[in-house]
């Protein structure tokens, strides 16, 4: 029996199926090693560069002079005149030099080192709780019940969400990021109902804290929209929902991605357990980076003819900066399909490739993985597959919608 073939780029490579059936690895091993500037015509003819290889995605995201963000930073089409234009061009990977500049700036202060450093106990408290509320029942879904819990609660506590909001704010960012996912919505329009109805959200909180201040980032933001550097009411929205999105999902995926990773390689799930302390872990942290690389891509648009690898890259052409692909690269990670939780050094792009746009919340989410896989490292037993995998039907966002999990039960507070 003839093995069928595997996807090619002919197949199309933004086919949210080729994502979905992780073949998007076969494709990107062998754009590296043939063709790594690779000019591509989609199946729906869009056309654009792929940039695979690590320094490559590196060099473009330290140019911000040469690749802008600001004409549009994925590959979907937008109407600068509707909802989804507008959002985008508000959105801080969107913007360029000194309205980036600005922005990020402002919301900057809602990640200081003090901020991080005020909820981190918290954040230890509701790791600890999500363990306590699985570890007796003997299977989950863990996506559901635990990779989900932990971003949704850090992002809560940052914003000021209350608690009996938060199932609210995670129901809508699924459906923001699961267009192309039927299970989510899986069309354009219950994906922008979803955004409207998370920046009125925004706007409602921002509306009590200009009466009743806390210490949370919507306060930082009103307080800040009240000078002449600060953000409008629509600019607020909008980070809001950048932020549900990119703090949330993505974190979310990182962690199932990782749990998935150490069930498959027992030995590393092992060797975590014994030597759980800081240094082991935070090493741990970056290669579940490296391995999920959670977000697929972010574009830029070439604002002067660019010679790389021998390609000419034309002013206003499309490249995109493939993370997964350079994440994977064997000129930098040694035997890079290889999960290894002890992997050092690990220059890893899973928050982008360095330069203006380099993630905000990169801290904020290594923090986020270190609390929850030393509370399952040390105080679960090793777990097992209760069922099928399945997979987010993506091509921006390499998600794991549901995964079936189960393990020998244990009292609540064994390792106390």
């Amino acid at each position: 029996m003839t093995a069928a073939p595997g996807p090619t780029l002919e197949s199309g490579l933004l086919s949210p199926d080729v994502f979905r059936d992780q073949g998007h690895h076969q494709v990107f091993e062998a754009m590296r090693r043939d063709d790594p500037v690779h000019w591509h015509v989609d199946s729906a003819g869009v056309e654009f560069w792929c940039l695979t290889k690590h320094a490559d995605v590196q060099g473009v995201s330290r140019d911000p002079l040469s690749f802008v963000s600001g004409a549009g930073f994925t590959l979907v089409d937008i109407d600068p005149n509707d909802l989804q234009g507008t959002m985008m061009r508000q959105m801080l990977p969107g913007m360029d030099r000194s309205e980036h500049t600005r922005f990020r700036r402002v919301v900057g202060k809602g990640f200081s080192p003090r901020t991080l450093r005020l909820v981190e106990d918290h954040l230890a408290l509701k790791a600890r709780t999500i363990v306590d509320n699985i570890i007796e029942r003997g299977s989950c879904d863990f996506v559901v019940d635990v990779a989900a819990e932990l971003p949704l609660q850090a992002i809560a506590e940052l914003v000021g969400v209350p608690e009996e909001d938060r199932r609210r704010i995670f129901e809508w960012g699924n459906a923001m990021t699961g267009i192309d996912d039927p299970e989510f919505g899986g069309d354009k329009q219950a994906s922008m109902a979803a955004s409207a109805n998370m920046m009125q959200y925004a706007q409602e909180l921002r509306r009590q804290r200009m009466v009743e201040p806390r210490d949370d980032i919507i306060t930082i933001l009103t307080g800040a929209a009240e000078g002449s550097d600060g953000l409008s009411d629509e600019e607020l929205a909008i980070f809001f929902l950048l932020l549900v999105v990119a703090g949330n999902e993505t974190t979310r995926n990182a962690t199932s991605h990782g749990m998935r990773a150490l069930i498959e390689h027992p030995a590393e799930w092992a060797e975590l357990g014994r030597d759980p302390s800081s240094d082991r872990m935070a090493r741990a942290v970056e290669e579940i980076l490296r391995w999920a690389s959670p977000l697929l891509y972010f574009r830029r648009t070439a604002t002067r003819d660019v010679e790389l690898r021998g390609k000419t890259i034309k002013a206003g052409d499309r490249v995109v900066l493939w993370y997964p692909s350079a994440n994977r690269d064997e000129e930098v990670f040694p035997d890079p399909f290889r999960f290894d939780t002890d992997r050092s050094p690990n220059d890893h792009v899973a928050f982008g490739g360095g330069g203006p746009h380099f993630c905000l919340g990169a801290n904020l989410a290594r923090m986020e993985l270190r609390l929850i896989f030393t509370q399952l490292v040390t105080r679960m037993p090793q777990l097992e597959f209760d069922g099928p995998v399945e997979m987010l039907r993506s091509n921006f966002v390499g998600g794991i919608k549901h995964m079936p999990v189960r393990w020998e039960p244990r009292e609540a507070f064994v390792g106390n």
